[in-house]
């Protein structure tokens, strides 16, 4: 049966509940065990896992973010130090040709296989290679002729979202038309958007939002489309409710913005959203 683990993206956690008033780490991974976690998500450190045991998380999934080819090595055992099976990992920068762009992840991929026990996915994030959906399909068209392997990849498609401008009835047949990368995934940053915000909130006034109503639908596709693959059959997607904070650009540049709700109580309604679609779903 496939098995779905829902991973806390420490990021969420970024000041809160206030900047002066942030939690500790041991706080926060405390948090997102009582809010029904399976893991966390973000740069790894010993410190992270020690807590991670001590409070019942099983999945550790960890970051990189690299143009470094030099550098790749040391970074994915960093992570692996601190307790990462699975790491996520933003690659390169929005001018990195493609071609160059798959050189380096079959780099990347290399490294993590000589160091065993880490699988790297590379995700689809702003101001990287992968910032379009061109730009990440060639990246994964080139891997497979180089290597002849199917690329990893962790879809937050909230970023291929705003940059076609989507209507909410485009999402399923404009973003999922590469089903078999989809199913190939073993993460998924679940970052609820429309076509012209790359985060919405999850909750207004202690309800749904007719904007994440309408995101959860496509969650659901997603979800039922990784589930189809028989390779999924014996496999755990890790579902990652990324709700980004306000805090960490300093300048009004964070995913959330001014008026909208905490990041945090935001991701865990959605987690219980995320959970509830794939209780539903078919095995």
């Amino acid at each position: 049966m496939p098995q779905i683990a829902h991973i806390a993206a420490l990021w969420s956690l970024l000041e809160h509940p206030s900047p002066r008033g942030e939690w500790s780490l041991e706080k926060k991974i405390k948090a997102a065990a009582d809010a029904g976690f399976d893991g966390i998500a973000g740069l790894l450190t010993p410190e992270h896992r020690r807590l991670a045991a001590k409070h019942g998380l099983r999945h550790l999934l960890g970051y990189i973010s690299s143009d470094d080819p030099a550098e790749f090595a040391a970074l994915i055992r960093a992570q692996k130090a601190g307790g990462a099976v699975h790491i996520n990992v933003q690659m390169d920068n929005h001018d990195t040709p493609p071609a160059v762009a798959a050189k380096h992840w079959a780099r990347m991929v290399r490294e993590a296989e000589r160091i065993g026990g880490v699988v790297v996915s590379l995700e689809v994030h702003r101001d990287t290679c992968t910032e379009t959906p061109e730009k990440t399909y060639e990246i994964a068209e080139r891997y497979e002729r180089a290597t002849g392997q199917t690329i990893k990849i962790n879809f937050d498609f909230s970023h291929f979202a705003v940059v076609k401008h989507l209507s909410p009835g485009e999402y399923i047949a404009r973003l999922l038309d590469h089903p078999e990368l989809v199913r190939n995934s073993d993460q998924c940053h679940f970052r609820p958007f429309n076509g012209h915000h790359c985060q919405v909130p999850v909750t207004h006034a202690g309800r749904l939002t007719p904007e994440v109503k309408a995101y959860l639908k496509f969650v659901e596709a997603v979800m039922t489309m990784w589930r189809s693959a028989k390779a999924n059959r014996d496999k755990t997607l890790f579902a990652c409710p990324e709700m980004g904070p306000m805090a960490g650009f300093g300048d009004g540049g964070g995913y959330n913005i001014t008026g909208l709700p905490p990041s945090w109580p935001d991701a865990v309604v959605l987690r219980g959203e995320i959970a509830a679609l794939w209780a539903r779903g078919r095995p």
